[in-house]
C-alpha cells in the first residue's frame, strides 16, 4: 500500500472549486515537507505546491496563479489543495508527496526531494 492517500477528485465542470486531500496510509513518518504534483495524458509530472512544516512556508507552480491554496490539514502529516476557479487543463492525476531527509524542504519543486508518493487521485473538469 502507498504510504499516502490522496482523495476528493472527481469529474468537475470549468469554473467549480474543488479540495484535494492526502492523509498518511497508516505508517508512522516525520515529514519536512509535503506537496503536490499532477500529471496529464501524455505529459511529464509537474510540481503544483508544498509546504515547508518548519516554518509553514509555501512554494506554488506560477501557473497557479492564485488559483490553488496548499495547507495543513488536521492530523500530523496531512495536506489539503484547494482549487479554484478550475479549468480543463487543470485535468490530470494529482500526486501527494512526503519528503523526509533534512534537505528535502531545500528544494521542493523537485521530484527527487520526496521519499513518499500516492497512488493519485485523478481529477477531471469539463468545459
Amino acid at each position: 500500500q502507498a504510504p499516502l492517500v490522496e482523495s476528493g477528485g472527481g469529474l468537475v465542470q470549468a469554473g467549480s472549486s474543488m479540495t484535494l486531500s492526502c492523509t498518511p496510509s497508516g505508517r508512522s513518518f516525520n515529514s519536512v515537507v509535503m506537496g503536490w504534483f499532477r500529471q496529464a495524458p501524455g505529459e511529464r509530472r509537474e510540481f503544483v505546491a508544498a509546504i515547508r512544516w518548519r516554518n509553514d512556508r509555501t512554494i506554488y507552480a506560477d501557473f497557479v496563479k492564485g488559483r490553488f491554496t496548499v495547507s495543513r490539514g488536521d492530523a500530523k502529516n496531512t495536506l489539503n489543495l484547494r482549487v479554484n476557479f478550475l479549468k480543463p487543463e487543470d485535468s490530470a492525476v494529482y500526486y501527494c508527496a512526503a519528503g523526509l531527509r533534512s534537505d528535502s524542504g531545500a528544494y521542493p519543486t523537485l521530484e527527487a526531494s520526496y521519499d513518499y508518493w500516492g497512488q493519485g487521485t485523478q481529477v477531471t473538469v469539463s468545459s
